[in-house]
């Protein structure tokens, strides 16, 4: 049988959304890169999930690392929700012709969903194209306001 982690693996390789679906608990947080705060709740993480499977290039994982992890917890401090079951799957791609080497760390819950997310990615150049067509997506996808520009 597979681990939440092999068969979130496959899901993202077949850009199976309804898969994600049932990967996730319903208040699950992902902490990304290019935000501060995290987004939460299964229908916003999905709908970041649909944005990233479609800008992503060439994306695989490159490995695959067990063990625990301190939770961000609701507000980031430390220990706020202790120590949890998690992965770490390093990963490359490209987004908008940079490269980018990065990991996403899984933490669990005690039924094995995915309950936290995070994701790191360098160099700076790759963090800022991907945060740019990210947030194009989530605007296109009606979770993001579109921002205006400000005069000068």
């Amino acid at each position: 049988m597979q681990t939440t982690a092999e068969r979130f693996r496959t899901a993202v390789d077949k850009h199976d959304l309804a898969a994600l679906d049932a990967l996730f608990t319903d208040d699950i947080r992902f902490y990304s890169p290019v935000k501060f705060t995290p987004f939460e709740g299964k229908p916003m993480v999905l709908g970041l999930f649909e944005v990233l499977l479609r800008t992503f290039e060439d994306f695989h994982y490159i490995g695959h690392f067990e063990g625990a992890a301190e939770t961000g917890g609701s507000g980031g401090t430390r220990g706020t929700d202790g120590e949890a079951p998690a992965v770490i799957l390093p990963f490359r791609a490209v987004v908008r012709g940079k490269r980018i080497h990065g990991i996403d760390q899984l933490h669990f819950d005690e039924a094995g969903l995915i309950r936290e997310f995070t994701v790191m990615v360098r160099p700076q150049s790759a963090v800022q194209a991907l945060g740019e067509a990210v947030y194009a997506g989530l605007v296109a996808l009606g979770l993001a306001p579109e921002q205006t520009p400000t005069p000068r």
